[in-house]
């Protein structure tokens, strides 16, 4: 079955409390998933966006973190990403299947 990455970026809490209660819900997401989450994944800390060999830039929202998940298609993935509590954060996912190489 394929693999998806979901990206995320943004969608990070401002306050402690807030962040407990994105934490609580994002755990019962990643519990909802089941077997499809192959790789619970990580956040991130902060990022550097290159645009060349010798060059930084500016990226947007920066990435916050990721998780690997199994789906039978991208629809199906899509489906999985879209239940995930960042967007009460204002954050977004990239959703990529992964390629066999």
């Amino acid at each position: 079955m394929p693999k998806f990455v979901l990206a995320f970026r943004g969608g990070m809490p401002k306050s402690p409390d807030e962040g407990q209660k994105m934490m609580t819900e994002w755990n019962a997401w990643m519990a909802e998933l089941g077997p499809a989450l192959v790789d619970k994944g990580a956040g991130f800390g902060k990022s550097h966006f290159l645009t060349g060999p010798d060059s930084e830039g500016k990226a947007g929202d920066a990435l916050s973190g990721y998780s690997l998940v199994e789906a039978k298609d991208t629809d199906a993935a899509l489906a999985m990403a879209r239940k995930n509590p960042i967007f009460s954060l204002g954050g977004t996912i990239e959703v990529a299947e992964c390629m066999q190489m």
